[in-house]
């Protein structure tokens, strides 16, 4: 596609493309987005026809139509639990079209849940270049709004996590460990609008301290050519502003004498960073300044003073860090730039640097096939008759489903959208939030009914002690670094004089940790961006307090359910001034990169 596509595209005021490259790529999301009815049909077609001869697609009897009618007749709407069977199969070894037609590549681990376990997405190798495809739209935006970001680098915080394989030899981990790994990212070809401090070797660390230090060491290195500062999250940059904290001791030192820390043992990183490190007596002493007194207001315009803005996801469960970023970086703005998960990558941000709280994504129809549930809020999961993406409707939410090339069928993501506006015939859609989940600090979530079993779990420590849980609630505390889980119990202690020990209620902590699912597990264990679970235990009569005070608020006595999270800032005041004992989790929780199929 070219200049002689017929498609005209209007830029933001004053603005122009920054190359002839980035003109065809806006070129191209505008095709996409104009007729973005008719790919849709397009992309359900060619799934359709190139998955015809699957198990899974056969026992629908399509009899090899494509088209949209017959499919949304046919194939039923699934969840994870539906289609489990079939990917446990792959798993162990059935390399027949079971799912797609396509070889599975490798598995991408889901932040959601099953069973404890991380959920395993099964992938072809073509999705990588689709993926590669949507990664290459980003910065021809980004260009249309921040100038001159070809003059310097962006300092990224990016890891990789732990991977396993399946009984049949297939890898198993996050979609990023896997971009990270693969020759898309390793060999790509360079770009000078998308240059990165931290070398492949350091992102590509397994070791979380010798990765995170050896890219902290080199964004301190090239300090003034840091144009703009990221991580995948926002916790992932509020993490790296907290090891800068602890560490800048032995950063200054590394850079004073031109020698790298003997803690860094990964030969890889060491030859990579040697070559980038030389002695450096005035930036050491610039660090040693601007850390040694404990003010980290401001810290990365300081430190990095051309910073632009901070590239991270700040919609959903991360707006709980827009406060610190805000703190650590003098208010910049904060761009949310890409939509994503390990089932689909989804779209992206046509208007990066607007308020985190009107961030809006634009789905790119060529990504998948698209359609949506209308969501109800009371509650109710039945599913009505599916929407497609070019008939929603400003101001209503809908809950996501995706049919993918990898072999995905109507499968329910369970994030929750809100379309606030169209780009062409595209809806730009507010993430609203992921559907049942409670707690969320990290890449973790937590839903209510994992919340409930963790609270029965430690509650039978409290059984000899003739005491039980009347009450909880519970919320994310990001106030920390890294943030934790807090849990309010309200207790029924019959006997006091034999009532629980403070050492059995910090075990209580442990055992709810224990409850709770791998991805908080590997958070608190193996990432360390998750600390140790908390247990407030507060007065008796607290919760008849809380709800009193619901029902002053307009709550229903008759309708009114205890809220197992809570974030409105006067009822956890509330909460906290019944606070009679505090409790912290006294060990990390068991975890291993080794799963069970």
């Amino acid at each position: 596609m070219g200049v002689d596509s017929g498609i005209s595209v209007s830029y933001p005021l004053g603005t122009t493309p920054a190359c002839e490259r980035d003109a065809k790529a806006l070129e191209f999301i505008e095709e996409m987005t104009k007729y973005c009815d008719n790919v849709q049909r397009n992309v359900l077609s060619e799934i359709l026809a190139q998955n015809a001869g699957t198990e899974y697609l056969q026992q629908w009897k399509l009899d090899g139509a494509t088209d949209r009618e017959t499919f949304k007749e046919k194939v039923p709407v699934v969840k994870y639990e539906d289609l489990l069977p079939y990917i446990q199969r792959i798993a162990n070894g059935d390399r027949s079209p079971i799912l797609s037609s396509h070889p599975i590549s490798e598995f991408l681990t889901s932040s959601g849940t099953s069973a404890g376990e991380r959920k395993l997405m099964p992938t072809i190798a073509a999705e990588m270049d689709r993926r590669q495809k949507l990664y290459s739209l980003l910065m021809p935006v980004m260009n249309l709004y921040v100038p001159g970001l070809d003059k310097g680098k962006g300092l990224y915080f990016l890891f990789i996590k732990a991977e396993t394989k399946t009984p049949s030899g297939l890898v198993a981990r996050p979609v990023l460990t896997s971009y990270y790994k693969s020759d898309q990212f390793k060999t790509r070809p360079f770009d000078p609008y998308n240059v990165y401090t931290s070398p492949n070797e350091t992102i590509l660390c397994v070791d979380a301290f010798q990765s995170m230090y050896s890219q902290m060491l080199c964004g301190l290195i090239y300090r003034e050519q840091v144009l703009r500062c990221g991580a995948v999250f926002a916790s992932g940059l509020v993490r790296a502003i907290k090891f800068l904290q602890l560490n800048w001791e032995q950063l200054a030192q590394d850079i004073e004498t031109g020698y790298l820390s003997p803690k860094i043992t990964d030969q890889t990183v060491r030859d990579c960073v040697s070559k980038i490190l030389k002695p450096g007596q005035e930036l050491a002493r610039f660090i040693r300044k601007e850390c040694c007194e404990g003010n980290w207001e401001g810290i990365i315009t300081r430190i990095w003073p051309n910073t632009k803005y901070l590239d991270v996801i700040v919609t959903g469960a991360m707006a709980q860090y827009i406060p610190i970023l805000d703190y650590y970086s003098g208010n910049l703005p904060k761009t949310c730039t890409m939509y994503a998960s390990s089932e689909c990558y989804f779209g992206l941000n046509l208007t990066p640097m607007v308020n985190p709280s009107e961030v809006c994504y634009t789905i790119m129809p060529n990504m998948g096939y698209f359609e949506f549930i209308p969501h109800d809020r009371s509650g109710n999961d039945s599913v009505t008759e599916l929407l497609d993406l070019a008939d929603l409707e400003v101001g209503k939410e809908y809950e996501l489903v995706i049919t993918t090339y990898s072999g995905l069928c109507r499968y329910r993501v369970g994030d929750i959208l809100q379309v606030k506006s169209f780009h062409n015939s595209a809806p730009q859609f507010k993430f609203i939030r992921r559907k049942n989940v409670l707690l969320s600090i990290d890449a973790d979530k937590t839903d209510e009914t994992e919340l409930q079993t963790a609270v029965e779990n430690a509650s039978e420590l409290l059984k000899e002690f003739n005491t039980k849980v009347v009450e909880y609630t519970s919320y994310g505390d990001t106030k920390t670094i890294p943030g934790h889980y807090v849990i309010y119990w309200e207790l029924l202690v019959e006997d006091p004089v034999n009532g629980p020990s403070d050492d059995v209620l910090d075990q209580c902590c442990l055992a709810m940790e224990e409850s709770l699912n791998s991805v908080y597990r590997q958070s608190r264990v193996a990432d360390n961006s998750i600390g140790p679970l908390e247990i407030r235990v507060v007065k008796s009569g607290t919760f008849e307090e809380l709800m009193d005070y619901a029902i002053t608020r307009g709550a229903s006595i008759n309708q009114y359910k205890v809220p197992r999270c809570v974030s409105f800032t006067p009822i956890m005041e509330l909460l906290d001034s019944r606070v009679v004992s505090v409790h912290f989790s006294p060990a990390p929780p068991h975890w291993t990169s080794e799963r069970s199929f």
